[in-house]
């Protein structure tokens, strides 16, 4: 361990947080794959009701440990306590989730269980042989695995906890398109196996596809019709519990939603300035971006614009490192991929192992699209790649064994890694990279849609009233339908990707609001920062310091950047 012990022999807070880190990967090998570990790497975690209890167990064990590691001499360190006051809030909003039955209803298109035993074969070494018999083994643990989640969803579905029919439906889709015609998603991925191992790759993947058609039939005849007329939204109640495990603090809703309308009218006005500049005499921004769409820069074909997005990744860390950041040459490294079919609509990222040897990545769903607009393109890229979460969360890899492998993995808040991440899009145009007024559109185009995240989240799952004065609907009270129709006119995104954002919003309630409310908090930190240090302030050593931080919720995120 990189932490010393207690004179008295006892545990610090640190050491509690790692041996959780490697009680929680024993439990979960999807957890393991995506730190790096290789151990469990041909096998996937149970899903059931009972593994979910097994975890949770395992929170309480690990709380009742820190209670005694703070105790000990040595504990009251600003580390220590830092380590130990994101375990304690992390693990009880976790508990708090699962004691109210969350993990019975879990179904959504973005960042389910189910989403994760798929996903976790783009990230399983894939260099040798070997790699490829384990992953075969893996691949015959996913009918047992889905059985699990099958079996937590009937438990929910008798208990009255149940998913939407909206995020039912979207999933349905989902594993149809996965499971495909002629050949399913799985038995496409292993198509590179070496050919000695074919014959039992083939087999294992058509008993993943299998297991898919069997969930995939359930949730069509038993689970949809039982849910035909189950709420979409979560309600109040729910969604206190959600936002917390999602931003790490008690928010005041009210305030948010309120602030959610200011930053729409904010960037309203100054995208009908930039619009303008696009398309002169245009006052509607969606219809210079809808020019842009149709003439403004483009890259096409779907490989050519992995490129791209490579050549882009790789040249602003060129521009960056040395004047706003310092960065480790293991940092250095991100690669652009392809999202697999059947994704959700948005562009993700997938951060490095621990030791580096599967590099961060990003990853574009192409939605059967091959050409790919600019404007759109770079301000996305900066946020999940360059200079947003791969700067991020490489660099907490990067420092792991100096603060503790706990605040660098599994305590991820998602508030703080997206508000860092549109924080770095408001970096990139603070520092001169979107002069051009297509990007510049297209930057506040990704704010706004941000700015309405905050607003028909909070707004649906509420059901709050629309303000008297709104532009839209005003004195109704939200619904999904009308969430879709307020996205869809302040986007430039097609009809399609409106939809699937919608559908990701009911599906994880409270994450949504985190890109804004988190940004928020790091210009906070960063203008009290500034005016605590004054001229003296080095706005390069203040980043670095910022990013080797390691998670942080909302509730402390503040006073750490105010005060570096």
């Amino acid at each position: 361990m990189p932490h010393s012990t207690a004179p008295s022999g006892g545990r610090l807070p640190r050491e509690v947080a790692d041996a959780h880190v490697d009680a929680f990967v024993a439990l979960d090998p999807i957890a393991a794959t995506f730190l790096g570990v290789a151990a469990g790497s041909d096998r996937l975690p149970d899903l059931s009701p009972d593994g979910r209890h097994a975890a949770a167990d395992l929170a309480r064990t690990t709380l009742r440990q820190l209670a005694e590691a703070e105790r000990e001499p040595g504990a009251d360190t600003a580390a220590e306590r830092r380590c130990a006051r994101l375990l304690r809030e992390r693990l009880t909003a976790e508990l708090a989730v699962h004691e109210a039955g969350e993990h019975l209803r879990t179904v959504g298109n973005l960042g389910s269980p189910l989403h994760e035993v798929r996903d976790v074969f783009t990230l399983t070494p894939q260099d040798t042989a070997e790699d490829w018999a384990a992953i075969g083994r893996r691949l015959y643990a996913v009918p047992d695995a889905l059985a699990g989640y099958q079996a937590s969803l009937g438990t929910g579905l008798a208990r009255g906890l149940t998913a939407g029919p909206r995020q039912t439906a979207a999933v349905i889709g989902q594993l149809t398109e996965w499971i495909g015609t002629d050949r399913s998603w799985f038995q496409e991925f292993t198509d590179p196996c070496p050919e000695p191992l074919r014959p039992g790759l083939d087999g294992a993947a058509a008993a993943a596809t299998g297991a898919l058609a069997e969930l995939r039939d359930w949730l069509r005849d038993t689970y949809a019709p039982a849910v035909a007329d189950a709420p979409d939204v979560a309600g109040r109640e729910r969604y206190v519990r959600l936002a917390r495990h999602h931003n790490g603090t008690d928010l005041d809703l009210d305030e948010a939603y309120a602030y959610g309308w200011a930053e729409f009218r904010r960037l309203l006005a100054e995208m009908r300035t930039e619009a303008a500049r696009v398309l002169p005499g245009a006052t509607d921004p969606w219809e210079a971006l809808a020019w842009c769409d149709r003439h403004g820069d483009a890259v096409e074909g779907v490989e050519e614009t992995r490129q791209w997005l490579q050549t882009l990744m790789d040249d602003t860390i060129g521009l960056l490192d040395g004047t706003h950041f310092e960065l480790a040459p293991r940092v250095r490294r991100v690669e652009s991929h392809i999202a697999p079919r059947g994704s959700a609509a948005a562009p993700y990222y997938t951060e490095p192992s621990l030791d580096f040897s599967r590099p961060g990545r990003t990853w574009l769903p192409t939605m059967g699209e091959t050409r790919f607009p600019v404007y759109d393109l770079v301000t996305t890229w900066y946020h999940e790649g360059v200079p947003g979460h791969h700067l991020q969360l490489a660099q907490w890899a990067h420092v792991a064994d100096d603060l503790s492998r706990y605040q660098t993995t599994l305590g991820l808040v998602g508030a703080n890694a997206e508000g860092w991440a549109l924080y770095a899009e408001r970096l990139m145009d603070e520092l001169g990279f979107l002069t051009d007024p297509q990007r510049r559109l297209g930057y506040l185009d990704a704010q706004m849609m941000r700015a309405v995240r905050v607003i028909v989240d909070i707004g649906m799952h509420l059901e709050l009233e629309i303000p008297k004065d709104s532009p839209f609907h005003p004195g109704e009270r939200w619904t999904p339908s009308l969430a879709q129709e307020f996205l869809g006119r302040h986007t430039s995104r097609p009809a399609d990707y409106v939809e699937s954002e919608i559908t990701r919003y009911l599906g994880m309630p409270g994450q949504a609001i985190g890109y804004k409310l988190g940004e928020r908090v790091w210009l906070a930190g960063r203008e009290a920062a500034r005016a605590r240090h004054g001229a003296g302030f080095d706005l390069k050593a203040w980043h670095m310091a910022a990013l080797s931080q390691g998670s942080l919720g909302l509730d402390d995120l503040l006073g750490e950047l105010s005060a570096l």
